[in-house]
């Protein structure tokens, strides 16, 4: 357990340990959802690690999982 302050911007930083036992690395994607008063924080797998190999493309974008993020916006 870690016990961290909010900053006047609503932001947390998650110690390292959590992180390094979570798998997180600088650029990660989490998923935030609430439950009554609880905050979840679940990380992401990684899209172009997921499917890589999956499928032929000739020209791949540069940062595939910012990519898909902005695709899944659009959809919203």
């Amino acid at each position: 357990m870690s016990i961290v302050k909010i900053d006047k911007k609503g932001r947390i930083v998650i110690p390292k340990k959590v992180r390094e036992r979570a798998k997180l690395k600088s650029g990660s994607y989490v998923k935030i959802r609430t439950k009554e008063k609880e905050i979840i924080i679940e990380p992401l797998e990684p899209i172009a690690e997921k499917y890589f190999g999956i499928y032929k493309i000739v020209k791949w974008p540069e940062d595939l999982d910012e990519f898909i993020v902005e695709v899944m916006k659009k959809w919203q």
